[in-house]
């Protein structure tokens, strides 16, 4: 630390590279690829929020394990089409479905689950910032948890 060289704890010499794991303070964690592999491959695997920052996560990841078919709900027509031309680039065998789509429509949503019948459902489609849904509570309302409610 700073204050261990400031105090001639230690020197400028004994410094070294710093890795992500000194700053995330936790060792790094191993996935059990197999289990993955068998939990996904050939599946049909529906992402919701799939074009926001941890739904194109969950897409891009999802992609290695090879699913059936890769189906994407987003409400953003923008990242929808950001992480549909990202993913679906020619170079993979998985078949992407990307869908602008609003989970807080029930009677859709129900129509869409009779048609595509996803066996595993990763569930990002949230808003995240509680400063802002603090100034907008119903909305945050409706859409986290009647938005959840009508994926589950």
């Amino acid at each position: 630390s700073m204050s261990e060289i400031v105090l001639g704890k230690v020197s400028v010499n004994q410094m070294r590279k710093v890795s992500i794991f000194d700053i995330l303070g936790r060792d790094e964690i191993s996935l059990d690829k197999k289990s993955i592999k068998k939990f996904i491959s050939g599946k049909r695997v529906l992402v919701t929020g799939g074009g926001g920052s941890i739904g194109s996560e969950l897409v891009r990841q999802c992609m290695k394990f090879n699913p059936a078919i890769l189906l994407i709900l987003d409400i953003s027509e923008l990242n929808l089409f950001e992480i549909d031309r990202e993913v679906n680039n020619g170079n993979s065998e998985v078949l992407f479905k990307p869908l602008l789509f609003d989970i807080r429509d029930s009677q859709n949503l129900e129509k869409f689950f009779s048609e595509f019948k996803p066996q595993i459902v990763f569930h990002a489609a949230a808003y995240k910032h509680v400063n802002l849904l603090e100034k907008n509570i119903s909305l945050a309302i409706e859409n986290n948890m009647f938005g959840t409610q009508n994926i589950l």
